[in-house]
């Protein structure tokens, strides 16, 4: 999705919420082993709290998302990070610029669900954007398990589970 580099967020709404428009189904996201193995050694880490990072890549094309870097940021939460997690600003922008640096764009966020499914909870979708991945990984006992990614619909109404590849 070229159109989105150096794009505003509001560009790049704009760009997701035209992609989402043209396909009701949700693109495949296309994640590395070395990729996975970040988030997983990150989730893991973490346990028993949350943990979050940013999704680096590109869209292809409105069936594919190819996530090329995981990048691990800090739980900022107030709320407990146990159940929640929470990406400042500051981790926010540097997410997008370390994005620019690979000729990427942001294209979405991890976290993990300690001792809990990799399903989004009421939290994630009261708390998404639309036009993101959200990759959750269930970590049990500090294993890391299943690992599953999530797109919002435009209407905010429910996640819509991506195709891993």
């Amino acid at each position: 999705m070229s159109e989105a580099r150096g794009a505003t967020g509001d560009e790049r709404a704009a760009a997701g919420e035209a992609r989402a428009a043209e396909s009701a189904v949700p693109p495949t996201v296309q994640l590395s082993e070395r990729v996975l193995d970040l988030i997983r050694r990150h989730a893991a880490a973490a346990y028993p709290y949350e943990c979050c990072g940013a999704l680096i890549g590109a869209a292809v094309d409105s069936d594919l998302v190819d996530i090329v870097d995981a990048m691990a940021l800090d739980n900022v939460t107030e709320e407990g990070p146990r159940r929640r997690f929470r990406v400042s600003s500051t981790d926010y922008r540097q997410s997008e610029t370390r994005a620019r640096e690979l000729g990427a764009e942001l294209v979405g966020f991890y976290h993990s669900h300690p001792d809990h499914p990799a399903r989004p909870s009421q939290y994630d979708l009261d708390h998404a954007w639309p036009n993101f991945s959200y990759v959750i990984i269930a970590v049990a006992q500090g294993t890391p398990g299943d690992l599953r990614s999530w797109r919002l619909r435009p209407d905010r109404s429910q996640f819509d589970e991506e195709t891993i590849a």
